[in-house]
């Protein structure tokens, strides 16, 4: 397998189990994890179905357990947690566990706010601390784990849900793992306008449109220095050759990642192209760099850069 970025939150949109996505950068991290090789799944951002809590979740986990059920032989553990108005303490003091400690934890598909509620919930119900399911997410970062963002799930993983750009009404947080980031999922082109409208209202995050089958590969940190420091590696994967799915698929079709600055210029990007961002801790400093066709620019010039890779960058800030 080649050499990926050891990202920390992966966000992306997909029709069914594309294999780059789902084997190189899901289940071989699960595979090579240090403390255990368990996928945590939570599809808590499905709504019910006419009155049955679980219906919908225990739809979404078989959706991935079929493809996970392959790597049972090399070691995986998969595993859901379903939401429910009856948990008990003892049954959430097991998510905990297995939040904190899972070597990738996946957020399912649904509703955006739907899955924001219960997390919140269960932490102001059972811990008196909203904010919990947040803090172990953000503490797996700086260990070095995964988390997985699919549909909802990545909507929920970046700094707002998109729909904040739209003022909707009510909590529009995201979880943050995704700094400054804003995407949307299951991703057209005819859709380019509102990418363009959450640029400009939202110009201190990068925003991105994620087509059927698409990713981003993040992470970030703080340098020596006290800057700011954000990598996205691009995933557009074409591996999900069904043609019964050709419809859905578009990235077989010739889709990149469309992606607007805060000034109206657009870019495609295409599978490996990496961005790097780096800010100070007031924002008065925000640069960013980006790979396209083999060559390091400027983000905001389009030039050249003077630096010879994302890595110099890093070391130079």
């Amino acid at each position: 397998m080649r050499d990926l970025m050891r990202g920390t939150a992966l966000i992306y949109s997909s029709h069914s189990r594309c294999n780059v996505i789902h084997n190189d950068y899901i289940a071989q991290r699960a595979l090579a994890g240090r403390d255990n090789k368990r996928v945590l799944f939570l599809p808590m951002s499905e709504a019910p179905r006419d009155g049955n809590e679980l219906e919908r979740q225990e739809f979404a986990y078989g959706n991935f357990r079929w493809f996970f059920r392959f790597y049972e032989r090399f070691g995986l553990e998969h595993v859901p947690f379903y939401w429910t108005r009856h948990l008990r303490r003892e049954d959430v003091d097991v998510l905990w566990h297995l939040l904190g400690s899972s070597e990738v934890v996946i957020l399912g598909g649904g509703y955006s706010t739907t899955g924001l509620w219960r997390y919140k919930q269960l932490g102001a119900l059972f811990e008196g601390e909203p904010g919990k399911f947040g803090r172990v997410l953000h503490e797996r970062r700086q260990r070095g784990l995964l988390t997985v963002g699919f549909s909802a799930g990545a909507d929920q993983l970046c700094q707002h849900l998109f729909r904040r750009v739209w003022d909707s009404p009510g909590d529009s947080d995201g979880l943050g793992l995704a700094r400054n980031t804003l995407v949307t999922l299951h991703h057209e082109p005819s859709r380019n306008g509102d990418l363009w409208h959450a640029a400009r209202r939202m110009p201190h995050c990068f925003v991105f449109g994620l087509p059927n089958d698409s990713g981003l590969n993040v992470d970030w940190g703080v340098l020596p220095s006290g800057n700011l420091w954000q990598v996205y590696e691009l995933i557009v994967d074409t591996s999900w050759d069904d043609p019964a799915d050709a419809l859905h698929v578009k990235t077989r079709q010739g889709a990149l990642i469309d992606h607007f600055d805060n000034t109206g210029r657009h870019w495609a990007f295409h599978g490996g192209d990496h961005i790097a961002r780096i800010t100070s801790p007031d924002g008065r400093f925000d640069r960013a760099w980006m790979t396209a066709g083999g060559r390091l620019l400027d983000y905001w010039t389009r030039e050249p850069a003077a630096h010879g890779s994302i890595d110099e960058i890093l070391a130079s800030h």
